[in-house]
């Protein structure tokens, strides 16, 4: 059960990793829709577990990985975003959020069958 704390951290990285990735999408990530779409928080407030969804890409993978080699980049514009509501920036942790793929899937059996 995640604490309020937690929650307002949650919220707060989701909301700015977004836009940072709207922003930075078309110059690292070839124009790429990445969206983040939840954050986990630990309790100890020192790493963030960041769920993407990727779309306009064929290889994902190879996609989260060029995230995952900028995520220096990432923290350190995220840090410059919220030094006035966090102290300490937690480490970031990218994986992939394949939920919508897995619910297209799903709806496209159910067309087929």
């Amino acid at each position: 059960m995640e604490s309020t704390r937690q929650q307002k951290i949650s919220r707060l990285v989701q909301k700015e990793l977004g836009v940072i990735f709207q922003k930075e999408s078309r110059n690292l990530f070839e124009g790429t829709m990445i969206t983040v779409t939840k954050v986990q928080i630990t309790k100890d407030l020192a790493i963030a577990k960041v769920n993407l969804s990727l779309f306009g890409t064929k290889d994902k993978k190879a996609l989260l990985d060029k995230i995952r080699q900028h995520t220096r980049e990432i923290r350190h514009q995220l840090a410059q975003q919220v030094h006035a509501q966090l102290r300490i920036m937690p480490d970031l942790q990218f994986y992939l959020d394949d939920s919508l793929d897995y619910i297209d899937n799903i709806e496209q059996l159910l067309k087929d069958g």
